[in-house]
């Protein structure tokens, strides 16, 4: 068989698979997978360097499905090229506990890269693995060693193009001149509702190059010869990224559905799967049918990654011999593993000061940086406010990448999709800093990482009524009790700067995404002779005072509002009425202790309980139950200086005895 012919029956195989698969699903975009068939072909039978028996090796070139929809594309290619996908596994297309789900899930499928399907989060997310690229090249990188020589491919789609994480995301790429970087957009014109020209007409190769891209056209997706020629340009092109746009025909080789939105989201129906099979040249009546010349062909692909690998392995052990100490920096790096010592330099802060919880995090930050080298971040040109920024550090600019200050610009969304990108790159830990309130714009982004568990610091300051004459658009209200609500992602209210340390300690040490939600207002450092120690925060809640004797009330706190809940609770004690003081800095934390613990901090026992949180009362219940009350804010803030603010909702010491009077009373009764 020739050259071209076995290139035409390895497409057509992976055509015929998606038809079949969406078929037996009953449920599947079709439309993507047939048309890219031959573009995907192209790129990963000629270019892509991987190693389907190690999907992990850190020299691979990493491909990014951003068109998550088009997932039975990527999954015909992960089995007809050796990977851990067998043609069971195609048959149980978006099965439950199949390993080929609806859209691309990290972490379910070996050599799935990152979970795609919310259009717009794989391109943006791929910016950051060529972020990551960049910043781990200026630092290992030496004279005829090159660690990181590979590339990060992408395939997109409109709808990728038009979500607005794309815009922010790309034009960073641009500004950083972030190469190695290839995106090909699937220009077939076509989203769910019909053609683009309804609501996208604006031109794509300009707006890149208007970003910094360069930019490269293949008229035809089955034209192989000129699409292998656009990319090839495209991986040469320097100090910047590239796009490839290629134009192409939904559901290609349907007779009757070819180019129409009908076979975007749908399967093709019974009658036109049967014909579309046949217009490929094969039997209707076979179903999963892969032909051996075909499976020969493209399984070449784990000889040649062990070779690929193999060589990369080769050279890292050269590069050991003339760097041993930057071998082992980039094992440990690569690894996740923290350096040893490193928690020993999180500094200490004394009572009586006050500090603000946000300048405290800042401390911990600069502290931290030259014992963890691979923590980089930086903010939503917030960093001032913030405190992300490293003075002692250089800003990362276009050409130089050795610094360690990242300016997102204001572009909340893809800083978060970015941050993504760079920890699940590997060899890096981000953090990516705005005001609690934005934390709304990135939300997308933040649900994905909690998804893929990965290592993403997520800096909050300006986090309640505290902020002052900023008024309510900038006042978080319901954005703590919003994040609560997310699995597997970590929320840290420190109620004082030794607190902060420890929260960063733990969002260091879990290794998946924690929110730090800090104050803008100072604070006070709290005097801990009489208090449990800041170390307790590991537990998420604790018991941070408590009057001698059987206390008959809880007060629970946070953040700010921890300090007034002390004098309070100190107060009652005064005047005879034993009580205790909960710090429950983390829900999530707390509920990962046992249950003794849990209700030793919260005996069932004691049910006159009040908490006191400068946000939603939303969730609360479960702490206060039936019976217990909330100083909260449930409605929209107030512009006025922050202390006033907090005052007009309630968050003085007066309020709080009041209502824990109030409890104490109608128990009584």
């Amino acid at each position: 068989m020739s050259g071209e012919d076995i290139d035409i029956l390895s497409i057509n195989t992976i055509r015929a698979l998606t038809v079949d698969a969406i078929e037996k699903a009953k449920s599947g975009h079709p439309g993507a997978p047939m048309g890219l068939a031959p573009v995907a072909y192209t790129l990963w039978t000629r270019f892509l360097r991987h190693n389907p028996k190690n999907p992990h090796w850190p020299g691979r070139d990493r491909f990014v499905l951003s068109a998550g929809h088009a997932s039975m594309l990527l999954y015909s290619l992960l089995y007809l090229t050796g990977y851990s996908v067998t043609l069971d596994d195609i048959k149980d297309f978006r099965q439950f506990g199949s390993k080929t789900p609806g859209h691309p899930e990290y972490g379910r499928t070996p050599g799935v890269e990152m979970t795609t399907g919310p259009l717009g989060q794989g391109i943006s997310s791929a910016v950051g693995m060529a972020l990551a690229r960049k910043i781990l090249g200026a630092r290992f990188n030496k004279p005829g060693f090159d660690l990181t020589d590979y590339y990060i491919f992408v395939i997109s789609s409109d709808g990728d193009l038009m979500e607005g994480v794309s815009s922010e995301a790309c034009s960073l790429a641009g500004h950083l001149g972030l190469d190695h970087l290839v995106c090909i957009y699937d220009d077939n014109k076509i989203t769910i509702e019909g053609c683009t020209d309804l609501c996208f007409s604006e031109n794509v190769e300009e707006r890149f190059r208007a970003y910094g891209w360069e930019v490269f056209r293949a008229p035809d997706a089955n034209d192989i010869h000129t699409v292998a020629d656009r990319i090839e340009e495209a991986m040469n092109a320097q100090d910047r990224p590239s796009l490839v746009i290629v134009s192409s025909k939904l559901a290609c080789g349907s007779p009757n559905l070819e180019g129409s939105e009908k076979a975007h989201g749908a399967p093709l129906g019974t009658e036109e799967a049967r014909a579309t099979k046949a217009n490929l040249g094969f039997d209707p009546d076979r179903e999963f049918y892969v032909p051996e010349e075909v499976l020969g062909h493209m399984r070449k692909a784990v000889e040649k990654g062990e070779v690929l690998e193999a060589e990369w392995q080769e050279k890292l052990k050269r590069y050991k011999k003339e760097y041993p100490d930057e071998t082992a920096e980039w094992h440990r790096v690569i690894s996740g593993t923290l350096p040893s010592g490193w928690e020993k330099k999180i500094p200490r802060f004394e009572a009586p000061n006050k500090i603000a919880t946000r300048t405290a995090s800042g401390k911990v930050i600069q502290s931290l940086a030259p014992v963890i080298p691979e923590l980089i971040g930086g903010s939503a040109d917030l960093g001032p406010s913030n405190n992300t920024i490293l003075p002692d550090y250089s800003s990362i600019r276009k050409g130089d990448y050795s610094g360690r200050n990242l300016h997102f610009g204001v572009r909340e969304h893809g800083m978060a999709a970015i941050a993504n990108g760079m920890a699940r790159h590997g060899g890096l830990i981000p953090y990516c800093g705005t005001f609690l309130v934005f934390s709304d714009y990135m939300r997308p982004s933040i649900r994905l990482a909690a998804m893929m568990g990965l290592h993403v610091i997520y800096v909050f300051t300006h986090d309640s009524l505290g902020v002052g004459e900023d008024g309510p658009t900038h006042q978080p209200i319901e954005q703590i009790s919003s994040l609560r609500t997310v699995p597997g992602l970590t929320i840290i209210r420190p109620a004082d700067a030794n607190e902060v340390g420890v929260a960063w300690q733990l969002a260091l040490e879990r290794k998946s995404p924690t929110a730090l939600i800090l104050t803008r207002q100072d604070i006070p450092v709290l005097d801990r002779k009489e208090l449990a120690e800041a170390s307790n925060l590991r537990k998420g809640g604790y018991i941070l005072y408590e009057s001698a004797g059987a206390p008959e009330i809880i007060v629970i706190a946070t953040g700010s509002e921890v300090a007034l809940a002390l004098e309070a609770v100190k107060n009652l004690e005064e005047n005879g009425t034993p009580a205790r003081l909960v710090n429950m800095a983390s829900w999530e934390i707390f509920e990962e202790q046992d249950q003794e613990y849990r209700e030793i901090v919260l005996p069932p026992s004691i049910r006159r309980r009040l908490v006191v949180e400068a946000g939603s009362s939303h969730g609360w219940g479960k702490y206060i139950g039936l019976e217990g009350k909330a100083i909260c804010a449930d409605r929209f803030g107030v512009s006025a200086p922050g202390t006033q603010a907090m005052k007009e909702f309630g968050f003085t010491v007066e309020n709080i005895l009041f209502h824990a009077n109030q409890l104490l009373q109608t128990e009584a009764q």
